[in-house]
C-alpha cells in the first residue's frame, strides 16, 4: 500500500484563512459566534446565532464566466482548493490535469438559495428565476464538480454528501484512492455555506442554542449547561499525495495520514450510537497499525448536543482511555457541517506542529454523563505528541476517524 502525505492546505473559515490568523483566534479565548440579524424575519426559528466565514477576496479570474455555475458553497470550496494547490506548489502543474489527480469533496447540500428557486417554482407554478445553472448550484455535489471544472481535473471524482462527515469522508476516500495506487494526488475536503434553512433543520430537533442574548457563551460542548449547537460555514481543502511522488518533487510535507475508519450505526437516523462510534476509532487504529496509547490528542466532533456529546465522549473514553486529552474546535467556529471534517483536520495538524492545543471554550462544568476524559480547558495545553486523531459523526449514523502523524523528513 502507498503511503499518503499532506502537502497542501487551503481554507476559508470563521477564524481566518491561514494558520497564524486561526492560531491568534484560538489563543484569544473568544469565539466568533454572532447574532444573525436577518434571521429574525423567519417566524418560528428559535435560534438567531451563526458563525459566518471571515470576508475573503477573489482574484480577477473569478469572473462571471468562471463562476456562473457556482453558489457560495462552491466558490468557497474552489478558492480553498486553489490556495491548497498553491501551498503544495502544484498550482498550474501538469499533474493537476494529467488524470493522476482527482477530487474527493463534500457538502451537506448545495446553495440553499438555488433550492429555494425550485421551491418557488413548485409554489408559484412558474419557472421564472430558474436558469440553466440553478440545479448546478443546488446539487449536493456542486463543490466537487465545480472544483473539477475550474482546475481541469480529469482524474476520479468522489462526491461525499454525508452531512457532518462530508469533509472527513472526502479526506478518507481520497486517502484510499492514493493508497491503492489509483491516483497520485487528490484534492480532499468539504465546504458549507451558512443559511437559515440549515439552522431550521436542527431547530426543529430542538438541537440549536437559543442563547441569543449572549452569543459568545455558546456553544458549550460537553458542558452540563449546554443548550445546543451553533452553525458556521467555510471550506477547507487538503492536498493529499503519494509519499514517493512528493519526495521526488521536493514537496514540503505537512503531515502523514496514517489511517482512517468509517462505518454506519445502522440503528437510527439522528440518535448517535456510542458502540459504532468506538468501532470507527478502532478501525482507524487498525488501519494505521497503532495501539490506543499512540494517540496524543483527540479533536472531538463536539457539537454541544446532549446525545451527541455523551455518546462520543463515552466511545472515546472506551477506546482511548480516561487520560486522553480532548477538545472541540466547534466552540470557536460553530458547526460548519460539510466543512468541519476538513477544517478540524487541518487545525488539528497545525496544533500538533505548534505543540499547543486549544481548549474547549465555555466548558465550565463537564456533564457527569459524559465519558471520563482529559478535557482541555482554560488557556489550552502544551502537548508534545507526534500522532493525533480527528473524529466526526453525522446524521444517518455515519462515523469517521482520521489519524495523522507529524512529518520528520
Amino acid at each position: 500500500m502507498k503511503r499518503v502525505v499532506v502537502t497542501g492546505f487551503g481554507a476559508i473559515s470563521p477564524l481566518g484563512h491561514d494558520w497564524p490568523s486561526v492560531l491568534a483566534a484560538l489563543k484569544g479565548g473568544r469565539n466568533a459566534v454572532q447574532v444573525m440579524e436577518d434571521w429574525a424575519q423567519y417566524d418560528g426559528l428559535n435560534t438567531q446565532l451563526g458563525v459566518p466565514a471571515k470576508p475573503f477576496e477573489l482574484p480577477a479570474h473569478y469572473n462571471r464566466k468562471s463562476m456562473r455555475s457556482m453558489g457560495r458553497v462552491a466558490i468557497m470550496a474552489t478558492r480553498a482548493s486553489e490556495l491548497a494547490l498553491a501551498d503544495a506548489g502544484l498550482l498550474g502543474d501538469p499533474l493537476v490535469t494529467s488524470g493522476r489527480m482527482g477530487v474527493s469533496y463534500g457538502s451537506s447540500a448545495g446553495t440553499p438559495q438555488a433550492l429555494g428557486d425550485f421551491g418557488r417554482m413548485m409554489h408559484d407554478k412558474s419557472t421564472e428565476g430558474i436558469t440553466a445553472n440553478t440545479y448546478i448550484k443546488m446539487m449536493s455535489h456542486t463543490a466537487a464538480v465545480n472544483i473539477g471544472v475550474f482546475f481541469g481535473l480529469t482524474g476520479r471524482i468522489v462526491t461525499t454528501s454525508s452531512a457532518c462527515t462530508s469533509g472527513s469522508q472526502g479526506i478518507g476516500y481520497a486517502f484510499e484512492a492514493i493508497q491503492s495506487g489509483r491516483q497520485v494526488a487528490m484534492l480532499a475536503g468539504g465546504a458549507e455555506e451558512l443559511d437559515a434553512t440549515e439552522a431550521a433543520v436542527f431547530d426543529t430537533l430542538f438541537a440549536t442554542s437559543t442563547r441569543n442574548e449572549t452569543p459568545t457563551l455558546t456553544p458549550r460542548p460537553f458542558d452540563a449547561k449546554r443548550d445546543g449547537l451553533v452553525l458556521g460555514e467555510g471550506a477547507c481543502t487538503l492536498v493529499l499525495e503519494e509519499l514517493d511522488h512528493a519526495l521526488a518533487r521536493g514537496a514540503r510535507i505537512h503531515a502523514e495520514l496514517l489511517g482512517w475508519g468509517t462505518n454506519s450505526d445502522g440503528t437510527h437516523v439522528t440518535h448517535p450510537n456510542a458502540a459504532t462510534m468506538a468501532q470507527a476509532m478502532r478501525l482507524a487504529l487498525v488501519d494505521a497499525r497503532l495501539t490506543p496509547d499512540s494517540i496524543g490528542y483527540v479533536n472531538a466532533h463536539g457539537t454541544a448536543t446532549e446525545q451527541g456529546d455523551m455518546a462520543e465522549s463515552q466511545a472515546t473514553s472506551e477506546v482511548l482511555g480516561t487520560h486522553m486529552p480532548i477538545s472541540s474546535l466547534k466552540s470557536y467556529m460553530g458547526h460548519t457541517l460539510g466543512a468541519c471534517g476538513a477544517l478540524e483536520a487541518w487545525m488539528t495538524i497545525e496544533m500538533m506542529r505548534e505543540g499547543w492545543f486549544a481548549p474547549t471554550l465555555n466548558l465550565d462544568e463537564v456533564d457527569p454523563r459524559c465519558g471520563a476524559l482529559d478535557y482541555i480547558t482554560g488557556g489550552g495545553r502544551v502537548i508534545e505528541t507526534d500522532i493525533v486523531m480527528s473524529n466526526n459523526f453525522a446524521f444517518g449514523g455515519i462515523n469517521t476517524s482520521l489519524i495523522f502523524r507529524r512529518w520528520f523528513g
